[in-house]
């Protein structure tokens, strides 16, 4: 056999090794299993490393200018600061995210620090809130105070008296509670109170119009539904929103900055709306309201 055969041979078994090893193994290995259709998929709406996919609006000022810096992402965390020498001028502050939702888990941890903005009112020291079913912020005219929503407000105590968080208030709407109609504009929910610097675990659900529950320390604390919108509680709207009683079903989450400073920690999502189709590849069963417009085949 001359010399250029051998290696031609020597050549192709080697090829055919090779193409039988590859087979071997890619056939052995097992496929990736299918996705558990029950698993959550919780999603941070802030990254860790910036709060670019929030916009700010304060009262008196245009959409998205962060006036005076006030809200800041710094140590991972996403918090509202005041300089010593900033003193309260109704200027309220909102940082909306930047999609909207209609049904969802809503968990965020948090923790109230430091002094209160000087001259802010008494109502509004360690008091924030989880704003829900917000309208858009470019719906929101210059002067106007707070965006049409559900506020879960988020309470510190001052070390002494009892002051529950989880509770409710309602700019620009109404709910019903209990089969009646509730136009108040805050109720206290039935949590305990958590005073100091102490980080504190809140949950929401929200089920469009027609349920949401307050959940402090795994109790529901407050629950009421079919929100409905009423601008006339809402100061500087420039006619921009209803007040017929408009059916509210979603809308966006927002922050606010109200005069005392605050650490979120984390702020975390698990959207309940989505593909129901079981053949399709994001089939989720604890969805409760279908969107077959993302399913993934």
């Amino acid at each position: 056999m001359n010399l250029n055969k051998l290696l031609t041979k020597q050549g192709n078994f080697l090829f055919f090794f090779l193409l039988s090893f590859i087979l071997f193994f890619t056939n052995c290995t097992p496929e990736e299993p299918a996705g558990d259709p029950s698993k959550e998929e919780w999603t941070p709406l802030f990254d860790g490393s910036s709060m670019d996919d929030w916009t700010p609006k304060f009262a008196g000022y245009k959409l998205g200018d962060n006036f005076k810096n006030r809200f800041v992402f710094k140590d991972n965390f996403l918090s509202v600061r005041y300089e010593p020498t900033d003193t309260f001028k109704a200027d309220f502050g909102h940082l909306f995210y930047k999609e909207k939702f209609s049904h969802y888990k809503l968990q965020a941890t948090y923790r109230f620090v430091g002094d209160q903005q000087v001259n802010g009112p008494g109502w509004a020291f360690r008091n924030n809130g989880l704003m829900l079913h917000c309208q858009s912020p470019e719906s929101m005219g210059v002067p106007q105070d707070f965006p049409m929503c559900l506020e879960m407000q988020l309470l510190g105590g001052n070390g002494t008296d009892e002051r529950s968080t989880g509770n409710l208030c309602t700019p620009g709407t109404n709910v019903m509670m209990a089969d009646t109609l509730f136009t108040p504009h805050c109720i206290n929910s039935s949590s305990e109170t958590f005073h100091g610097d102490q980080w504190v675990t809140v949950d929401v659900l929200v089920l469009g119009d027609s349920l949401i529950q307050h959940i402090v320390g795994g109790k529901v604390v407050m629950e009421y539904t079919k929100p409905t919108a009423d601008s006339n509680n809402v100061s500087g709207d420039e006619g921009s929103m209803p007040n017929d009683g408009t059916p509210i079903k979603d809308g966006y989450i927002s922050i606010q900055a109200e005069t005392h400073p605050i650490d979120f920690k984390s702020i975390t999502l698990l959207n309940l709306c989505g593909c129901m189709d079981k053949k399709a590849k994001n089939f989720k069963s604890y969805f409760v309201k279908a969107d077959n417009s993302t399913c993934k085949y």
